[in-house]
């Protein structure tokens, strides 16, 4: 797992650690030495901890204007035994909300297992969002199906042409304008 880095081409449009309003503004990296693990499987220097000992994430892209955050992560989430949710929502969802964000596309292609518990963070996380919303994009299928199994994909929008999106030929602006329109197009069905 040490040769899984977070996504780095937009690296040169926004680096969390130079960002005043993110989370791990100031934060120092090293390329050469692991310091983090997922059990007994050291992982790249380059993922942030928030608080889990399972799960880690990068913030790959913020924009405050148009209110939207780009999330990398990898791991397994694990609400049930380390209640992975509850750091996510404190360290990094309520201080991108504090800074205005409402707008949260999770990559989940290296989330390797989900272990839920109670659905109440996300419930309390889509409360919170008013007019914004949650999506996950790519996440493994017997991930999705636990999120389906357990309700929360009633909070995240995941599954069908989330599962199918090439998020690395877009910018993240491109990959913003895409999700908001399949986002919009998902609501106007509803109603």
């Amino acid at each position: 797992m040490y040769d899984i880095e977070p996504y780095y081409s937009w690296r040169h449009l926004y680096d969390a650690a130079e960002d005043k309003r993110s989370p791990f503004f100031k934060r120092i990296y090293s390329e050469f030495e692991f310091t983090h693990a997922i059990y007994d499987h050291v992982i790249h220097p380059q993922w942030d901890e928030f608080g889990s000992s399972t799960l880690y994430l990068k913030i790959l892209y913020a924009d405050y204007e148009k209110r939207f955050t780009i999330i990398e992560m990898l791991g397994e989430w694990n609400d049930c035994l380390y209640n992975d949710i509850m750091y996510l929502k404190r360290n990094i969802i309520e201080p991108l909300m504090e800074e205005g964000i409402n707008k949260f596309i999770l990559i989940g292609e290296n989330v390797l297992n989900f272990h839920a518990s109670e659905d109440d963070y996300y419930q309390e996380w889509f409360d919170e969002v008013e007019d914004g919303w949650i999506a996950g994009l790519n996440f493994r299928q017997h991930v999705l199906q636990e999120f389906i199994d357990t309700n929360i994909d009633y909070y995240i929008a995941f599954g069908g042409i989330f599962d199918t999106i090439n998020w690395r030929t877009d910018s993240p602006n491109q990959l913003f304008d895409k999700i908001n329109s399949l986002i919009t197009k998902r609501l106007s069905a509803l109603f």
